[in-house]
């Protein structure tokens, strides 16, 4: 079944489900979602991933469905004032935060409002609430990929990652980009900076500038503060590979591959749940067998060359997905 037929599929279960709501709920057969994010719609990266698959669910259930979206809200005494006001409302069938910052506060809310449902991640703990459920993505899978095709294109050897806070989503990919590099080349050298922060872009471009500066000839990096890298690579010639959102426009001609997060794969799953009654109690997580990962090459690739990597992606694929391919180190994992 392709991807499309299985979202059509699902918004067809979902809009069915929505007849199973409680009239309180219902609110004219309209399932309403309403989500706070640290960054931008147009981040490039984690916040506009579920800016993305909120409007494709827009688009596919029409009428059937708003949302609202905060977007820049990284204080998360804020993101706290939004929450409690939609959870209070009583107008949302669904109240998401994310960002695994605001872990704390869906813990607090959820247990006030049991017949609202909430979802937040990037984790998998709902805190044993069941009106919560937890989203992340094992964006090792991805970053694997990333890693093996970017030493496997690396000509120097050198290769520099860019990462915000060592910790859920963006140290998974570090850590999957790290071992798929070696993989590929035992030999290559994947140098790591931490900045300690999501959204510090002058920090961010000064790390890579100094990957730069230390013959890297591949970057690569997660969260909303890489579109200062991503310039970097594009000021000095280097190849970028990247995670959460694809940044081809951005990139130009420096994009090479990129992992996108199908934040909607987990969602029509949840409205569904929702319209049957269970309010939350569930985790989930973005992999490359249920269509919750994306392995999207870059247009600007050669022709010649998009061939041989969409190869080594199929092929890296396949054995992720089969359990033959360990994403992670033997520590790690």
């Amino acid at each position: 079944m392709s991807k499309r037929i299985r979202l059509v599929v699902l918004v067809m279960f979902a809009l069915s489900a929505l007849a199973l709501l409680p009239a309180a709920q219902a609110q004219d057969d309209v399932f309403r979602v309403a989500a706070v994010a640290p960054s931008a719609t147009n981040d490039l990266a984690f916040s506009q991933s579920m800016f993305d698959a909120l409007t494709l669910i827009d688009e596919e259930m029409g009428d059937a469905f708003e949302f609202t979206f905060q977007e820049g809200t990284f204080i998360v005494d804020d993101a706290a004032v939004a929450l409690r006001e939609w959870a209070a409302s009583g107008e949302y069938d669904l109240v998401i935060a994310h960002g695994s910052q605001y872990g704390a506060i869906i813990e607090e809310l959820a247990p006030e409002f049991p017949d609202v449902s909430f979802a937040w991640g990037t984790d998998v703990n709902t805190f044993g609430l069941d009106n919560v459920y937890a989203y992340t993505a094992a964006s090792d899978q991805g970053g694997y990929i990333n890693g093996y095709v970017a030493a496997m294109l690396s000509e120097s050897g050198n290769i520099g990652v860019v990462g915000p806070i060592e910790v859920g989503d963006a140290k998974l990919y570090v850590d999957g980009f790290k071992t798929g590099a070696v993989a590929a080349n035992a030999d290559v050298a994947v140098n790591v900076t931490y900045i300690q922060s999501f959204s510090d872009v002058p920090l961010a471009t000064e790390a890579a500038n100094a990957f730069v500066a230390n013959g890297a000839d591949i970057l690569t990096g997660s969260a909303q503060m890489v579109v200062g890298p991503i310039a970097v690579a594009n000021e000095n010639g280097l190849k970028w590979f990247g995670t959460q959102s694809s940044q081809a426009e951005l990139s130009e001609e420096a994009g090479v591959l990129f992992q996108v997060y199908r934040w909607d794969v987990v969602l029509m799953d949840i409205i569904a749940k929702i319209g049957e009654g269970t309010l939350g109690g569930e985790s989930y997580v973005l992999t490359l067998e249920n269509g919750g990962l994306e392995m999207v090459l870059s247009e600007a690739v050669a022709a010649e060359d998009a061939e041989q990597i969409q190869e080594w992606v199929d092929m890296l694929s396949e054995g992720i997905i089969a359990g033959e391919t360990m994403t992670l180190p033997e520590a790690e994992a």
